[in-house]
């Protein structure tokens, strides 16, 4: 990775760090944003193959994680928050319209930066969490805990003792745990035996290499879960705040990929709203939603060939 640029950027009151790739040239932009609970090395198999085909390839450690500034108080997390820190990279990087390409919480993030501000973008790639429509009588957290019930991982990330239970474990265990995932069953936490309770599997996924595994360990060792968390704490404010937008579409060109091992894919509603016209009818533009046999959560580390050729195959036709 001795190719790729780190700079600390200055953006909506915090420091961002930003990994890039030919930032200082003339190519068309992609801005790649990671989910829970990674960082900009969750795309350095996007990066490199990107970068080779003439692209300006950006990834951030969003705010909360890396070596980004990290908020105090849960209520700096908001979706808004989110999407102001990376108008302001755009901005910094004088970018005027940009490719956008999320996994897990990016996704969520770049489906929101595309209601909000779709003049910034060129067309938007989604992987694992589809455009959710806010429903007007509930917000997301009371709508998982009546399909899940309290241990729900979504419902558990709600308490703040959840910080004391990520931070009593070895790093490296909670990553192995996490990406060794292949269940379309919903993730749990149950009270009684918490995080460490999971058995820690002997062997990695045959993604993630032993290299893989300790730059992960070695960043959240130092920085902790805190930040990332937070995005979870802040969904109740993220549903009151974001009223003015209810019932609002995406209007900008935009692929969906999912994984069908993912669970995601298999909370209740989701794969009718996929398949039945909900998603098109709030995204309007959208073109694409590819299923994928076998894959699981973290599509673009399982996957990266695979994903890299749908995304090239998309993007290359604005």
């Amino acid at each position: 990775m001795d190719n790729i640029e780190h700079r600390t950027i200055f953006t909506n009151g915090i420091n961002m760090h930003v990994a890039s790739i030919g930032a200082a040239t003339s190519g068309p932009a992609i801005l790649f944003l990671h989910g829970f609970p990674e960082f900009w090395y969750s795309w350095r198999h996007q990066l490199r193959f990107f970068s080779n085909l003439g692209y300006r390839v950006f990834a951030p450690d969003l705010r909360g994680y890396g070596d980004s500034d990290s908020p105090i108080f849960f209520s700096s997390y908001t979706i808004f928050h989110i999407v102001g820190d990376l108008l302001g990279l755009l901005d910094y990087f004088t970018i005027k319209r940009v490719f956008l390409v999320g996994h897990d919480w990016g996704a969520a993030i770049a489906w929101a930066f595309a209601l909000f501000r779709p003049e910034r973008i060129k067309a938007l790639v989604a992987l694992s969490v589809p455009f959710t429509p806010r429903d007007p009588a509930r917000n997301s957290v009371e709508f998982l805990r009546d399909q899940f019930g309290n241990d729900f991982y979504v419902c558990r990330f709600q308490e703040p003792d959840m910080v004391e239970e990520f931070r009593s474990m070895d790093p490296a265990d909670i990553f192995k745990i996490i990406f060794s995932i292949h269940d379309p069953r919903p993730p749990m936490i149950p009270r009684d035996t918490g995080l460490v309770g999971f058995p820690v599997p002997d062997t990695l996924p045959t993604w993630l290499t032993e290299e893989d595994l300790s730059r992960y360990a070695t960043k959240f060792a130092n920085n902790g879960f805190y930040g990332g968390l937070n995005y979870y704490r802040v969904l109740k404010l993220n549903w009151e705040l974001t009223a003015p937008w209810t019932r609002s579409m995406v209007r900008v060109p935009a692929k969906f990929m999912i994984g069908k091992m993912d669970p995601t894919y298999h909370i209740p509603g989701v794969i009718e709203y996929i398949q039945k016209g909900g998603f098109k009818r709030d995204v309007p533009l959208l073109d694409t939603v590819v299923e994928i046999e076998g894959a699981a959560h973290f599509l673009n580390q399982e996957r990266p060939h695979q994903i890299n050729q749908h995304i090239h195959d998309f993007i290359k036709r604005f």
